[in-house]
């Protein structure tokens, strides 16, 4: 088979090329291939190292049935569904989640997932073609729970989606922020340092010690508005640990509401009986690139807000009048 190097190829080693092609091929088979002189590049033999630029020709000796039988197509399941585009450019898309709905796929849920809706918009668009055996997938650069709304972020090219890893992982250069709706009256503002593990046997995170696996996570909160008996508060995660804001919450007493997990049961029937609530009340808001460098330089200190799902609304309007809950 013969292929063009394109933009979302270009600068990447041999190997890993290959076994994007090969989806199923044992890494054995793809070193085997480099070793025989399978793989070249404008007629050359390259190593498995070597990285090809924009527009060179690569070209891949296979036999018709094992390319056939290692090249696996991405399957992308029709889905009819709308996504709130909060922005989007050549680069990147910038979504609104709402409650209820996997980034990713999991065993209970394969087909409708926003991965899944942002892969049938850009087939749509003509930005994606899932039968282009060399093509990169586009994805997300980071994944909110199920029952947490709000901001996702999706990298269209790989390059974008690289620069947007390395950012989230960092993350001194973007800033993310929580809308959350806690039990009891917190103290205007505060940190919490605990380090988490995941407890294997419960599926549950946990606060643990350093020295025993966990992994150091820092929140900062402020209370935005306190009511009788709840608080809400605008949350940052300077770390980014699975379930951390709910654990963090947790350990301080003040869990969130509606957290089927980690959460005060008896509070979270009261909210489910009157306001139909029936996951935790916590919503990623905000999104802003601070000053950065590379191909998405053109986003510094741009800032992006999803405003808060209407049920979420209702509850705390109703809140500010009602003193028995």
């Amino acid at each position: 088979m013969k292929f063009i190097i394109d933009e979302n190829s270009a600068n990447q080693r041999m190997d890993k090329i290959v076994k994007r092609i090969l989806k199923e091929a044992p890494l054995s088979f793809i070193y085997k291939m480099f070793r025989n002189k399978d793989v070249k590049v404008d007629g050359k033999r390259v190593m498995i190292d070597y990285k090809p630029q924009l527009g060179q020709e690569v070209e891949i000796y296979i036999k018709e049935q094992l390319l056939e039988e290692f090249s696996k197509t991405q399957v992308v399941r029709p889905v009819k569904s709308n996504m709130d585009i909060i922005y989007e450019d050549d680069n990147l898309l910038i979504v609104n989640k709402p409650k209820g709905l996997l980034v990713h796929g999991d065993e209970s849920e394969k087909r409708v997932t926003l991965t899944n809706i942002f892969l049938n918009y850009l087939i749509a668009k003509g930005e994606y073609d899932p039968n282009n055996p060399t093509n990169f997938v586009p994805g997300p650069a980071h994944r909110l729970d199920r029952n947490t709304s709000g901001i996702v972020v999706f990298g269209k090219n790989l390059e974008t989606l690289r620069e947007l890893l390395i950012l989230f992982s960092d993350k001194k250069h973007i800033e993310k922020t929580y809308i959350a709706l806690l039990v009891g009256v917190t103290p205007k503002e505060g940190e919490i340092d605990f380090p988490l593990f995941k407890d294997s046997s419960t599926g549950k995170v946990k606060i643990g010690y350093i020295t025993s696996g966990a992994k150091s996570a820092l929140t900062k909160y402020e209370r935005i508005k306190a009511y009788s008996n709840y608080s809400l508060v605008r949350a940052k995660l300077i770390t980014g640990r699975t379930h951390q804001l709910r654990v963090h919450f947790q350990a301080i007493r003040h869990p969130i509401v509606g957290d089927a997990k980690y959460g005060d049961f008896k509070v979270n029937e009261k909210f489910k009986s009157r306001f139909g609530l029936n996951s935790q009340f916590l919503h990623a808001s905000t999104f802003e690139f601070k000053d950065i460098q590379g191909k998405l330089a053109y986003m510094s200190n741009k800032k992006f807000e999803a405003p808060l799902p209407k049920k979420e609304q209702d509850i705390l309007s109703d809140l500010a009048f009602d003193k028995t809950l």
